[in-house]
């Protein structure tokens, strides 16, 4: 797979990707780095980056590890987001970065949807500014929901 076209694929298909500016830096079946422009419309109160755009970056990051990772099961089943859990650490000004990992090991999670289960999955995100500093991590667990023949 070319893991490059993910990005690519997202924002074709994802109008909000496109329309936040988000790019991404390197895309891996375990692995992602997408980024956010500082853009005024997107401000909060204080200046920075609202929370929900911080979280959308950190929510497409994970989203892109989830395509690399399981695109050949996409056939078979739809992903869907099960459930996020967000800490915000600091106040982020600027650009940020999100890093995705995926949480669970890719065969076992294919292990259980051959064996007809919905499994689950979480990918850690970080978010960082400009300056590296960790401005927020979350979690997102997504799950393969089984296509109903």
């Amino acid at each position: 797979m070319d893991y490059g076209m993910i990005g690519e694929a997202m924002r074709n298909t994802v109008p909000w990707v496109r329309t936040a500016g988000i790019t991404f830096k390197e895309v891996t079946a375990t692995h992602a780095v997408a980024h956010l422009p500082d853009v005024e419309g997107n401000h909060n109160h204080v200046g920075g980056p609202h929370a929900a755009v911080a979280f959308g970056l950190g929510e497409t990051a994970s989203g892109a590890v989830l395509l690399a990772a399981f695109a050949n099961e996409l056939g078979r089943a739809v992903p869907l987001v099960a459930r996020s859990e967000v800490t915000y650490k600091k106040v982020a000004m600027g650009d940020l970065t999100a890093t995705a990992e995926l949480g669970r090991p890719h065969d076992e999670v294919v292990a259980e949807l051959d064996a007809g289960q919905r499994p689950e999955f979480p990918v850690h995100v970080t978010l960082t500014n400009a300056d590296g500093v960790t401005t927020a991590e979350l979690t997102v667990t997504w799950t393969l929901r089984p296509n109903r023949t």
